[in-house]
């Protein structure tokens, strides 16, 4: 019962250090799966960084949970942070129809589903420019839930620039 007791109390502590140090395990398929690390990025976000950023508590982000499209976190709200790939900043242009045009330019691989894998709708984003302080952020898996639905998000959630350590595609 000791070595139970001590090897789960080994476990929590070695999971600490590895919270404390940026470890993060990504079990979604917007981005590889594996062990990631989060890293400083001592600037403002900027178009094709590919970053760790905290949902903020809306709606979108609550049904997101519920649908299990995100899973719970320490994040604000308890939601696990996002793994994306920043594609546009303040004051461009967003366009949703079949697909994501920033500044008028397609966005390749942003196809827009009108439902999810279980049937669910999904409704995209409206039409709108990125406000001050917001991220339109963007994942290549036509499966992603990102900005093409629940639109540009605070860039106040940045934690950091996202590092694959020991990754492998599904």
């Amino acid at each position: 019962m000791a070595l139970v007791a001590f090897a789960a109390a080994a476990l929590v502590t070695l999971a600490g250090v590895a919270w404390l140090g940026g470890l993060r395990v990504n079990l979604t398929r917007s981005y590889p799966l594996g062990l990631w690390r989060i890293e400083p990025l001592e600037r403002p976000a900027q178009v094709g960084d590919l970053i760790f950023i905290c949902p903020p508590d809306s709606p979108a982000f609550r049904m997101a949970r519920e649908r299990d499209y995100l899973g719970r976190g320490l994040c604000p709200g308890e939601f696990s942070p996002l793994i994306k790939t920043v594609v546009a900043t303040e004051g461009q242009a967003i366009a949703v129809g079949s697909e994501v045009a920033i500044d008028g330019r397609l966005l390749p691989h942003s196809d827009v589903q009108p439902s999810d894998a279980a049937g669910r709708a999904l409704a995209p984003f409206a039409d709108g420019q990125v406000p001050a302080g917001f991220l339109f952020l963007h994942s290549d898996f036509a499966g992603s839930y990102d900005s093409r639905y629940f639109g540009p998000i605070p860039a106040s959630g940045l934690l950091g620039r996202a590092r694959p350590l020991l990754t492998f595609q599904p």
